[in-house]
This record gives C-alpha cells, structure tokens and sequence, in this order.
C-alpha cells in the first residue's frame, strides 16, 4: 500500500523540529515505516543548492532565482527520495514542501501567482502533501525565537514586513484547503503538541477507516 506525506509548515520560530519528532514518534507507534526529509536539502545536490540559497552572497539575489533554485532542491528531493519511499509504502515527515515557496517568494517576495503556479505545475505536476500541519506563529516571536537559537541566515534576514507577507500568504491558502491544518504556535509547548497529536490521531483514523 502506498505511504502518506506529511508536512510541517510555519515561520522561523515555529517549532517545527519538535513538532516533526512528535509525527515521527505518533506513526511508528502506529506501525508505520516512517522516513523525514527537509526543504531545501535532503540529498546531495539539494543540500548543496540549500546551501547556496542561505548563503548571504554580496550581490542582490533575484526573487527568480531564489524561487528557481528552491524549486530545483525540490525536484530533487521528489524525484530520489519523497516518491521511492511512498511507493514503497513509507509514511514520508516533511520540514517544509511546495506550500513554503507559495508562501515565502509568492507571499514574501511578492513573486506572481501566474508564475507561481507555473512553475509549480512544471516542477510537481500536480503533487501535493496528503496532509500539512500549518504551526502559525506572529513574525515578530517567530524571529525572536529564532535569533536565539543563533545567527540568521539570509532569508531569515529579510525583515519584519516581509515575514508578515508570508504569514498572510500562509493563512489565505490555508483557508483554501481542508488538508492544511492550522495549530497555533503562540501556546505553550505542550499544547501545540496535544493539538498537533490530536490532527495526527485522526488522520490515522481516517486513513484506518478508508482501508477496513
């Protein structure tokens, strides 16, 4: 039977790597084979374009190229390591997928919907998440909270006004979807994990439910 994937979404600062762990643990307990990827990296070539996309290089770097190069990582990560392992039956945890460029260079850098889409269509042809966790978070904590885990990198960079451009792109195309679940990442910790285990508890349901 082919495997599942499973994001997680949400602004630096979200606490998206506690949440991931938590999914991990919920589907081994359930049976699941699980595998965990990231965007951009998860194989070599994509880790090396994740590298040039943090990279503070001293020249502008284009939105399009920003957007090209996420896009190229993705590709990668699809084609070597996302698609193998749902076909062969793995449940697949995502730091991040396609929603995170709609969001960041479609939100964020304020790139076209027409070309957003394009590309995406291009590059997925017409892939998507079989469920996505939206962890929402206000920028101005987000960042906060990142900056204490250390030195931003480029993107993190960009400013206030761009991150809250991408929590807004977040939250519109979260309402256009019923398989993006949004959880509030301004609660404590323990109750962004029961609300994250509790969207998790019953897509396994469901899932159950679909296969008796």
């Amino acid at each position: 039977m082919r495997g599942k994937f499973i994001v997680v979404e949400g602004l630096e600062g979200a606490g998206k790597s506690s949440v991931i762990g938590l999914i991990k643990e919920t589907l081994q307990a359930a049976g699941k084979q699980v595998e965990q990827t990231r965007e951009p990296g998860g194989t070599p070539m994509a880790e090396a374009i994740r590298d040039c996309v943090k990279h503070d290089w001293n020249e502008n770097v284009a939105e399009e190229t920003e957007l090209l190069l996420m896009y190229a990582a993705r590709v990668q990560l699809l084609t070597n390591r996302i698609l193998p392992a749902l076909d062969n039956g793995a449940w697949v945890v995502g730091d991040r997928h396609d929603l995170s460029s709609q969001a960041y260079q479609g939100g964020g850098r304020g790139v076209s919907a027409q070309t957003m889409r394009a590309i995406s269509d291009i590059a997925l042809n017409g892939f998507k998440p079989d469920l996505t966790i939206y962890l929402d978070v206000e920028p101005a904590v987000g960042l906060e909270r990142a900056r204490g885990r250390g030195e931003l990198d480029r993107i993190e960079q960009a400013g206030l006004a761009f991150f809250e451009r991408t929590r807004e792109r977040y939250l519109e195309l979260a309402g256009q979807d019923d398989s993006i679940k949004v959880v509030s990442a301004m609660q404590d910790m323990q109750s962004v994990h029961k609300a994250v285990l509790d969207e998790i508890t019953l897509y396994l349901s469901s899932q159950n439910e679909a296969t008796a």
